[in-house]
C-alpha cells in the first residue's frame, strides 16, 4: 500500500515550500509558496506524535544544518536527512539521529557525469541500510534523466529499469523528485509513477505536484501500492488547500479500504 511520507524543506534555516526548480545559486528568480512560524523541531515532534516514519528533511542550501539536527533530535531514527550530503558529513546527521541520509549532487562530477567511485565512497561513508539515493527526474528525450544542483543541471544518469536495478545494490532506498512538477501543486507524474511501480526493485518515495488525496490514492493504482508519496505546497500543514493532514494521516492508519465510502 501507497503511505504518505511526511517532510520538512529547510531554506535560510526555515520551513518553507518553494517550486523546486526556481532555487539557484545566485538567489534569483525563487518562487515561495510558504514559510512557516513553526520550527523544523515542531513539525518532527507531530510527525512522529502521528507515526509517520521515513519522511525526509532537505537542506536546500547552506544555513539550514542545525535545523536539520533540530529535527533529527526531535525524531530520533524517524526522518531521512538530504542535501549537501557527502562522506565527510554522512556520520554527522547519522549520530544526530537521522535514520537515513540522502544523496543526490555528490555523485556526479561538475559536469554532470555519474561516478561510481564517489557512489561507493558514500556507501563506505554511511553504510548501504542507512543510504537513500535521490533521483531527481526531468523529463527528457530519454525519458527522464536525473538533475543535479538544485535541479539546474542534467547529469549523464537515465532513469531505466537496468539503472535502478543497479543502484539499488547501493541504498536502502529512492528519493524521487519529479522536478517538471514539483512545488506547482498541478498534479502528479503519472506516467512516472507507473514506470516506478514496475521497476523499482526497492523501497522509493514519490513527490512532485500531489494535491491532495486522491493523488496518493492514484500513486497507489498506478504502482500497485509499491511507490509512497509525500505532499508539500498542497498539504494545508504548509498553508495549502487541496490537502488535509489529518486525512493522509488517516490514510495511513486505515488504508486505502477505510477510507471507501
Amino acid at each position: 500500500m501507497t503511505r504518505f511520507r511526511p517532510c520538512i524543506d529547510l531554506h535560510d534555516g526555515c520551513v518553507k515550500q518553494i517550486v523546486g526548480s526556481s532555487l539557484r545559486d545566485d538567489g534569483t528568480g525563487l518562487k515561495t509558496n510558504f514559510v512557516s512560524d513553526r520550527d523544523s523541531a515542531w513539525y518532527a515532534q507531530l510527525y512522529q506524535r502521528d507515526g509517520l516514519t521515513g519522511g525526509h528533511v532537505i537542506l536546500l542550501g547552506k544555513g539550514n544544518e542545525e535545523a536539520a539536527k533540530s529535527a533529527a533530535k526531535a525524531f530520533p531514527n524517524g526522518l531521512q536527512i538530504g542535501g549537501g550530503i557527502r562522506p565527510e558529513n554522512a556520520a554527522e546527521y547519522l549520530d544526530a539521529g537521522a535514520s537515513h541520509v540522502i544523496v543526490t549532487s555528490y555523485l556526479f562530477e561538475s559536469d554532470g557525469i555519474f561516478s561510481e567511485t564517489k557512489l561507493e565512497s558514500m556507501v563506505k561513508a554511511a553504510g548501504r541500510e542507512k543510504l537513500v539515493i535521490d533521483l531527481s527526474c526531468k523529463a527528457t528525450a530519454n525519458g527522464w534523466t536525473v538533475a543535479m544542483n538544485r535541479w539546474q543541471t542534467l547529469t549523464t544518469l537515465d532513469v531505466t529499469p537496468d539503472s535502478l536495478k543497479w543502484l539499488a545494490g547501493h541504498c536502502a532506498e529512492f528519493l524521487i523528485h519529479a522536478v517538471d512538477v514539483e512545488g506547482k501543486c498541478e498534479g502528479i507524474d503519472e506516467s512516472l509513477v507507473s514506470f516506478l511501480g514496475e521497476h523499482s526493485p526497492i523501497p522509493m518515495t514519490y513527490a512532485g505536484g500531489i494535491r491532495h488525496l486522491d493523488d496518493l490514492k492514484r500513486i497507489d493504482e498506478l504502482s500497485h501500492g509499491r511507490v509512497d508519496g509525500t505532499v508539500g505546497s498542497a498539504l494545508d500543514l504548509f498553508g495549502g488547500t487541496g490537502a488535509k493532514y489529518d486525512e493522509l494521516v488517516a490514510w495511513n492508519r486505515r488504508g486505502p479500504a477505510g477510507l471507501r465510502e
